[in-house]
């Protein structure tokens, strides 16, 4: 047997390919005196598909580094989520989710004995846990419930009270499970800040809490149980799977919310620490990849390497409207705590109203009479209920401290006034990207800021009649 591995070596495993880890610090010092006590849970809702072996993957992590592992059958949290699974359903559900996902772990060499498996209602109708439900509610506002499930709990228009509850029962199983950590997707964010501001409050000690990115699906949006052609089944058969990879969307070059990328980088690289490319011997022969970033690299430069050898470029720059345009006012959205509603004039008769995600990022009095750049020709999206006319064009860079700007058309920029790429002034844009084609998403994989901070389409700048599109700090970002 080889030597344990050091606090060092288990924090990388417990934390490598994790989008964001809260109370890392806490997390050092356990790892310095024992193993860490995480757990991970699964509501019994829809039926479980491919994208659960991220997080089974992760789960040999923490296995890997020591850590204490309890998998969670979140049953009464499936009843309480808008009745997601039927009381008279629950047990059967449960049971069935217990098989499937034991089944995956299996196959993927984790051993079961080495994890505890335990059900909700195993303690979760009990007199204490009861009681400290009550407690709970006592201390939390409404508020505070509705904005901690507004990523997991369904909305709906007239919500139930079961699903205020949800939140503060998920953050006392961290207490009842007796665990350092929970584990999770990124969109588990609020209930995680919820539990470490409230179970304070009852006298019980914060956590820490592990975050795995969204995997995309196979059509670049999240992988969703409720959208068939976004996921592969575990029961799909052979033939359905195999139309489902010819449909997914895993265009040459581009990298951005790529399903099928992000599946080999989260579960295959994590398990097999290689993938090898099957290619005729014309071609060179296989191709084995040992670190998953240099198999993202030849991915992303596939595109440059077919426009050498002549292939055409699949979609012009004049293919979208983009326009600057006045921030007139903006308001945070009634339904959704991380969203603003704004309306921005971009010359025409009427402002538009644009729905963003920037809540966390600019401050309101900052886009207050601001000068932005919008995205007009997409189709128009309800978000939350009210329809965006638009795209807010930001710079961002990725990470555990995620950073945001607006881009920042030249001074003295009028609204309306059209944005360009320099050499692609001309042509006829499209009355409306559609969707289903793409469109965006392919020009926006070359869109970037650059080391000056300049918005730019393959390293040629965006601009309008005054000068450059810019930021204000973010170095080498994306653009969406």
């Amino acid at each position: 047997m080889g030597d344990a591995p050091s606090p060092e070596e288990k924090l990388h495993l417990i934390t490598r390919n994790l989008q964001e880890v809260l109370g890392e610090e806490k997390l050092k010092e356990i790892l310095k005196e024992r193993e860490l006590k995480v757990y991970w849970g699964t509501a019994t809702t829809g039926k479980p598909h491919v994208a659960y072996f991220v997080p089974m993957s992760k789960i040999a992590d923490f296995l890997k580094a020591g850590c204490e592992v309890t998998i969670l059958f979140a049953d009464l949290h499936a009843y309480l989520d808008n009745m997601k699974a039927p009381w008279e359903l629950l047990e059967l559900r449960t049971n069935y989710y217990e098989n499937v996902i034991k089944a995956m772990l299996e196959s993927i060499g984790v051993p079961l004995e080495k994890l505890k498996f335990v059900k909700g209602t195993d303690y979760q109708l009990s007199k204490e846990y009861t009681l400290d439900v009550y407690r709970l509610s006592s201390v939390v506002t409404q508020h505070d419930a509705k904005k901690a499930g507004a990523e997991v709990v369904k909305q709906v228009e007239h919500p139930l009270l079961s699903g205020l509850l949800y939140p503060g029962l998920q953050a006392l199983d961290e207490e009842y499970l007796k665990v350092d950590a929970q584990f999770g997707g990124v969109d588990q964010r609020k209930i995680f800040t919820f539990a470490e501001k409230y179970l304070p409050a009852l006298g019980y000690s914060k956590r820490v809490h592990l975050m795995n990115p969204m995997v995309p699906g196979l059509t670049g949006s999240k992988m969703s149980s409720s959208e068939e052609e976004s996921k592969i089944d575990l029961l799909d058969r052979k033939e359905d799977v195999k139309k489902k990879l010819k449909k997914a969307f895993c265009e040459p070059g581009n990298v951005e919310n790529n399903g099928v990328l992000s599946f080999i980088k989260h579960v295959l690289f994590p398990l097999k620490s290689e993938f090898v490319i099957l290619r005729d011997e014309k071609w060179g022969g296989n191709k084995t990849y040992t670190a998953y970033l240099d198999l993202e690299k030849d991915f992303a430069d596939e595109t440059r390497l077919q426009r050498s050898a002549g292939s055409p470029a699949p979609s012009v720059i004049h293919s979208a409207v983009i326009l600057s345009g006045t921030h007139v006012s903006c308001w945070q959205h009634p339904d959704a705590d991380s969203l603003y509603v704004e309306k921005i004039d971009v010359g025409e008769a009427e402002p538009r109203t644009v729905v963003s995600g920037l809540v966390q990022f600019v401050p309101e009095e900052e886009l207050q009479d601001r000068l932005v750049v919008v995205l007009c020709n997409l189709k128009p999206q309800k978000m939350r209920g009210v329809e965006s006319q638009g795209m807010l064009l930001c710079a961002s860079l990725e990470g555990v401290d995620r950073k945001v700007e607006p881009l920042d058309p030249p001074a003295g920029s009028a609204p309306g006034e059209r944005v360009f790429v320099k050499g692609y002034e001309k042509g006829q844009p499209d009355e409306e990207l559609k969707p289903k084609k793409k469109v965006f998403e392919k020009l926006q994989a070359d869109f970037k800021t650059s080391e000056d901070c300049i918005a730019q389409w393959k390293q040629t700048n965006f601009m309008t009649k005054l000068g450059c599109i810019s930021c204000k700090s973010l170095k080498g970002g994306n653009i969406s």
